[in-house]
């Protein structure tokens, strides 16, 4: 008697690490790092127009401890970038950061001492979304690529 015959048609084979990776991608709880302007087109992205929660990302937590993908939105300057390090490393594993914007990206077009000039010099940045500021659909671009991403990884 085959496994078809046993089981029909309601069972399937799988790794697990495919099966894990599938529901990591689609249940992220994100970190707002809002700092600037951008937060008003980070904020429309949850809107129901573009409705973030079909892509799993709906819940944002107010608790770094909570959260697995942080988006760092805006401008961060340089006494800004040790809180962003302690809420980077309060974040549990695993984890992603998301660059919301040209500020957070490279400074944008504050070219002066006072801004860092891109987060990825404090900690490491999984995705990029460019644009000054970002449209939404650049945004669920993005939450698309770090699916991508996580889909991929290996577990450790």
């Amino acid at each position: 008697m085959g496994l078809e015959k046993a089981f029909g048609e309601s069972w399937v084979t799988s790794k697990m690490e495919f099966a894990i990776n599938w529901a990591r991608k689609f249940s992220f709880f994100n970190y707002p790092f809002v700092t600037a302007c951008c937060g008003m087109e980070f904020m429309s992205t949850f809107a129901s127009t573009y409705d973030i929660a079909r892509f799993g990302a709906e819940f944002p937590r107010f608790s770094p401890r909570q959260a697995d993908v942080l988006f760092v939105v805006g401008t961060v300057n340089q006494k800004m970038a040790p809180v962003l390090k302690r809420v980077y490393e309060q974040m549990i594993e695993p984890k992603w950061v998301v660059s919301f914007g040209v500020c957070a990206t490279s400074g944008g077009f504050y070219d002066n001492y006072a801004v860092v000039d891109g987060i990825d010099k404090i900690i490491p940045v999984d995705v990029y979304i460019p644009g000054c500021p970002p449209r939404p659909q650049a945004v669920l671009d993005a939450l698309v690529k770090l699916q991508q991403k996580v889909q991929k990884e290996k577990l450790v």
